[in-house]
C-alpha cells in the first residue's frame, strides 16, 4: 500500500500538532496523525475571554497599507448611517433591482445556488456580464446618495463556475483531496478564477476549509480530507490561486477576492448533522477544525465566511468569542466576515429580518436573500439609532468592507463590461482549462481492488460500459453543479463536457476495440470487460445527510447488476462515483477491481486515461490516488478518522498501484452490524428540498411544468423555494387560477409501509391566504382523483402548524399505495397561497386525528 504522504508537515502550527500525536497506528501514516477529538458539553468561553496561545497571530499587510487606511477613513466619514448599513447588506439576484441597488447602495450582492440571471440556467456571458454592469453602475451613481461606493458580486463557485453552462468543473473536493497536490490546486483555482472574470463577478465564496470528520455529513464531498494537514496546505494553495499575490495591493482582473468557510467546526457536528452542533474542546476545535484558516488567512484570504454550526449550542454567527476576540484580535484578520444564507436569523432571540446580535458579536456582512434585505436594512438603522448596535461596531463592519474594495483595487478597476476577461466566451470551458480539470480527475482515482492485476486494460478489446451514472454528466458531477442541489440537469446541459463512457468510447474505439454503452448490463454479444459506472445521486448539504453510510441501503439495484454480470463470467471493473467512503462490502465482493472516482466533474475522459494501457500495452497514466478519508468497516463506522485508534477497511491513505499486490482477503464480510436490522420509519418528499424519485410540478392549462431551478410559474400557479429555519427549507405555493402544486414520478413507487393505522402523511403549513379551497390528494395513480379538503386536518392560525392527513382516510376512499405515482398533490382554485416543508409519510404518528366525513 502506498503511503505516500507521510513526509508532508503542515506549514503553520506543526509544533503543536506533532507534540499531540503520540500514537503510531501501524496502519497508517505517522508523522502528522492528530489525536482524536476531544469533546466536552460544557459552555463555550464568553465574549471577550482571553484567547490561548495556540490560536496563532497572523501578520497580513499590503506595501499600500497606510494609502488604504487614509481612504477608508476618508470614505467613512462622508457616509451617512444609511450609506453605511446599506455596505453590510447582501441580497440576492431572484430579490434586488437595479433601481435598488441604485437607491440603497449595496456594498455586495449574489447569486446563490441555481440562480441565474433573468432566471435563465442558460444565460448567456453577455447576459452574465450584463447584471454585472448594471448593478455596478447602478451603485456608483451618486445621484441620489451623494457617494460612489463599487459593488462587488459573490458566487459560489466550489469545483470551478459551477453555477454556468459550459463551464469546466473540477472534482468535488474529496476528490482533489485524495492528490495531495497543492501545485496542482493552485492551477485549478487559476483557472476558476479566470472563468469567474468572464462573467463579470468579483467574488468567490470559496474555499471550504471544513475538515470533515463524519461522513453522514451531506457537505463531506466538500471537504478535502479529514485530516487538517492537507487542509491546510489546500486552503494556502487554493487562495493563492485565486486572489494571486495581493501583498502588493492590488487584485489584477484575471483573479478574484476569495473567502475561506465556514468558520469554524463546520465538518464536525455531532452526528454529521448539517448546521448541527460541535462539541470538541477549544484546543480540538483549533488543532482540527481551523486549519484551513491559520493557512488561508496568512495567504492573504480577504474575507471569511460565517458557519451555520454551533458550537457548544451557541450559533457561530452570533458568537462573539470566536468571531471577534479570536478571529479578529488574537489571529488579527482584517478583512470582513460574511454571513451565510439568512445564518444570521437562526441565532437564538433573531429573525431573517432583524438580528442585531450578529454585528454585535463579529458578523461584518448579512447575507441576507429572499426578500429579507429590506426589513433587516430598515431594523439595522434604527437598532444603530437606537444604540442597539452602537456605532463603532457599524463602523468597523463598513471599514472591513471597504478595507477589502480599496485593497484589491476595486475603485480603480474599469466596470466589469470593460474588464479584459468579461465576456469571452471562449474562456468559460477552454481547452486548456478542461486539460488542468481532466490532469485532476486522473490523479483523484484511488484504486481499493485490482484482483489477478485486470486494470489497466488493453483498449483493443469489446467492452460493455454499464451503470447510471455511465453516461450522465450530471451525475458524476454532483452537488452545486448548475442548481444547488445539482438536480434537473441533463447532459446537453454540459456542453464541450464528456461522461466517463464517452472517455471510454473514445479511447477503446481509437486502438480498434469496441465499446457498447447498455445501462442495464444487456448486451447480445458476450463482452471481454465490464465497466459498471455507479453511485451516488447529486445532493448538497441537508438533503446529503445520512442516517448510515450503507450504500444503496434496501435498493441493492446496483450490486444486482454487478452480480448478474459477475454470474455470466464477465469480469467487472467496478467505477465507484460517490461524495464520501461508504459501506460497500457487497458490491467490492462483486468487483474484480474497483476504483473510486468520487464526483470528478466534466471531465469524464480523464477516468479512461488511467483504466487503459496505450495501444502497445504501456501504462499510460499509473494510478495515484490514495484515500484522504478513512474507508469504513461497518455502516456504522461513520467516524473512523487517521489516528483515532478505529480499524477501517481500508485506512487513511490507502490506495493500491498497478503491479501492487492487493493483500486484502475477499470476500469481505457483508454482515452489516446493529444497523441491519433498523427499520424504516420515514419517506422524504420535500425535506429541505424535493427527495428522489419525486419531481415537484404544476399541473394546469398548460400542461406539465417540472421545477428545474427556484421558481417555476404557469398559467395557474407559482412555486418558488423560501427559508423557514435554513437555506430554502420550504415551498412558497401560490395559486392564481385551477391548478395542482404537487410531487410526481413517471414509474410508480411501493409505499405500502405506511398504511398502518397510525401512518400518515405530514407536513408543515402556513396559511398566507384563501386555504379553505384546497385539497390533497395521495397514495393514487396518475389520474387518480381520491382527495381530502386540507382545512379539515388544520387549525384556524397563521402561524405553523403540523398537518397530519391519516393514510387510512385516502384508503377509505379508494386509494391504493402499491403504485404511487403522486405522493401529494394540492388543487386549488385562484388566490389561495400557503407555504409548505417537511412533507414526509411516518409510520407511527401521536394522536393521528379521525378521518373527517
Amino acid at each position: 500500500m502506498n503511503f505516500k504522504w507521510k513526509h508532508s508537515v503542515a506549514v503553520v502550527a506543526t509544533a503543536l500538532l506533532v507534540s499531540a500525536c503520540q500514537k503510531d497506528d501501524a496502519t497508517q501514516a505517522t508523522s502528522a496523525n492528530v489525536e482524536p477529538e476531544q469533546t466536552s458539553r460544557s459552555l463555550p468561553p464568553a465574549p471577550d475571554s482571553q484567547v490561548p496561545d495556540y490560536w496563532p497571530e497572523i501578520s497580513f499587510t499590503t506595501e499600500n497599507s497606510e494609502e488604504v487606511e487614509a481612504t477608508v477613513s476618508e470614505l467613512l466619514e462622508s457616509m451617512t448611517l444609511e450609506q453605511k448599513v446599506a455596505q453590510i447588506m447582501q441580497p440576492e439576484i431572484r430579490d434586488v433591482t437595479v433601481e435598488d441597488m441604485r437607491k440603497y447602495g449595496f456594498g455586495s450582492y449574489l447569486n446563490g445556488g441555481g440562480a441565474f440571471p433573468n432566471n435563465d440556467k442558460h444565460a448567456s456571458m453577455e447576459d452574465w456580464v450584463a447584471v454585472a454592469e448594471a448593478m455596478y453602475q447602478a451603485s456608483v451613481d451618486d445621484s441620489l446618495d451623494g457617494i460612489s461606493i463599487p459593488t462587488m458580486w459573490g458566487t459560489d463557485a466550489v469545483h470551478g463556475h459551477n453555477n454556468v453552462i459550459g463551464a469546466t468543473l473540477f472534482p468535488h473536493n474529496i476528490g482533489l483531496g485524495a492528490m495531495n497536490d497543492p501545485e496542482l490546486i493552485s492551477r485549478i483555482a487559476t483557472v476558476t478564477a479566470k472563468e469567474v472574470r468572464a462573467t463579470g463577478i468579483d467574488w468567490i465564496f470559496a474555499p471550504t476549509v471544513a475538515t470533515a470528520r463524519d461522513d453522514r455529513w451531506g457537505r463531506t464531498y466538500e471537504s478535502y480530507s479529514e485530516d487538517p494537514e492537507i487542509v491546510g496546505k489546500y486552503a494556502r494553495a487554493i487562495v493563492s490561486g485565486l486572489q494571486g499575490d495581493i501583498r502588493d495591493g492590488n487584485i489584477d482582473d484575471e483573479h478574484v477576492i476569495s473567502t475561506v468557510k465556514h468558520f469554524v467546526g463546520d465538518g464536525g457536528t455531532e452526528g454529521g448533522d448539517d448546521q448541527g452542533d460541535n462539541l470538541a474542546d477549544e484546543e480540538t476545535l483549533f488543532r482540527i477544525h481551523a486549519q484551513g484558516y491559520v493557512e488561508g488567512l496568512d495567504a492573504g484570504a480577504q474575507s471569511v465566511m460565517a458557519s451555520f454550526n454551533s458550537w457548544h449550542g451557541d450559533k457561530i454567527h452570533g458568537n462573539k468569542y470566536l468571531l471577534t476576540n479570536v478571529l479578529k484580535e488574537k489571529m488579527g484578520f482584517d478583512g470582513f466576515v460574511v454571513g451565510d444564507w439568512n445564518g444570521h436569523g437562526q441565532i437564538k432571540g433573531c429573525s431573517n429580518e432583524s438580528c442585531p446580535q450578529a454585528i454585535n458579536a463579529g458578523l461584518d456582512v448579512y447575507m441576507v436573500p429572499t426578500g429579507a434585505w429590506k426589513p433587516l436594512y430598515e431594523n439595522t438603522i434604527a437598532q444603530v439609532k437606537s444604540g442597539e448596535i452602537p456605532m463603532s461596531r457599524l463602523d468597523d463592519a463598513v471599514r472591513r468592507v471597504l478595507r477589502v474594495k480599496v485593497r484589491v483595487g476595486l475603485f480603480d478597476l474599469p466596470s466589469p463590461a470593460k474588464r479584459s476577461l468579461s465576456a469571452k466566451a471562449e474562456l468559460i470551458g477552454a481547452d486548456e482549462h478542461r486539460a488542468v480539470a481532466r490532469e485532476a480527475v486522473r490523479k483523484s482515482l484511488v484504486m481499493l481492488k485490482n484482483q489477478n492485476d485486470i486494470l489497466p486494460l488493453t483498449p483493443d478489446m469489446n467492452v460493455l460500459v454499464a451503470g447510471d451514472a455511465a453516461h450522465n454528466i450530471g451525475k458524476q458531477s454532483g452537488g452545486w453543479t448548475i442548481t444547488w442541489q445539482g438536480t434537473g440537469n441533463e447532459n446537453s446541459d454540459f456542453p464541450g463536457a464528456t461522461s466517463i463512457y464517452q472517455g471510454i468510447e473514445s479511447v477503446v474505439s481509437e486502438a480498434g476495440g469496441n465499446a457498447v454503452l447498455s445501462e442495464d448490463g444487456s448486451f447480445e454479444e458476450k463482452p471481454d470487460v465490464a465497466i459498471v459506472v455507479f453511485g451516488e445521486n447529486p445532493y448538497a448539504e441537508g438533503n446529503g445527510d445520512l442516517s448510515n453510510l450503507e450504500y444503496q441501503r434496501g435498493d441493492k439495484t446496483d450490486l444486482a447488476l454487478l452480480e448478474s454480470l459477475k454470474a455470466k463470467g464477465i469480469p467487472v471493473v467496478s467505477v465507484f462515483i460517490t461524495g464520501r467512503p461508504l459501506w460497500v462490502n457487497p458490491e467490492l465482493n462483486a468487483s474484480d477491481a474497483f476504483v473510486v472516482a468520487w464526483l470528478p466533474g466534466s471531465e469524464g475522459q480523464g477516468v479512461a486515461d488511467v483504466l487503459f494501457t496505450k495501444a502497445n500495452g504501456d501504462v499510460n497514466y499509473p494510478v495515484t490516488g490514495n484515500l484522504s478519508f478513512s474507508w469504513p468497516a461497518l455502516p456504522s463506522q461513520a467516524t473512523v478518522n487517521r489516528g483515532d485508534g478505529k480499524t477501517p477497511l481500508f485506512p487513511y491513505g490507502y490506495g493500491l498501484e498497478y503491479g501492487e499486490q492487493d493483500t486484502t482477503e475477499y470476500p469481505l464480510s457483508t454482515d452489516r452490524g446493529e444497523l441491519g436490522n433498523a427499520g424504516l420509519t420515514s419517506h422524504d418528499i420535500y425535506v429541505r428540498s424535493t427527495q428522489k424519485p419525486w419531481q415537484l410540478m404544476i399541473k394546469d392549462s398548460d400542461g406539465d411544468t417540472v421545477m428545474q431551478s427556484n421558481i417555476i410559474t404557469s398559467a395557474g400557479a407559482s412555486v418558488r423555494t423560501t427559508d423557514r429555519n435554513v437555506q430554502e427549507d420550504s415551498l412558497d405555493m401560490r395559486w392564481t387560477g385551477d391548478a395542482v402544486i404537487g410531487f410526481f414520478a413517471p414509474f410508480p413507487e411501493d409505499l405500502r409501509d405506511f398504511t398502518a393505522d397510525n401512518s400518515a402523511l405530514v407536513m408543515d403549513v402556513k396559511v398566507e391566504a384563501n386555504a379553505g379551497s384546497l385539497s390533497v390528494a395521495s397514495g393514487c395513480s396518475e389520474n387518480c382523483d381520491v382527495s381530502l379538503p386540507l382545512s379539515d386536518y388544520m387549525t384556524d392560525t397563521n402561524e405553523w402548524q403540523t398537518v397530519t392527513l391519516p393514510t387510512r382516510c385516502f384508503m377509505e376512499q379508494g386509494a391504493q399505495f402499491g403504485e404511487v405515482f403522486s405522493p401529494v398533490a394540492l388543487s386549488g382554485a385562484s388566490d389561495a397561497h400557503i407555504i409548505v416543508s417537511n412533507i414526509r409519510f411516518e409510520v407511527d404518528v401521536d394522536n393521528a386525528p379521525a378521518c373527517k366525513d
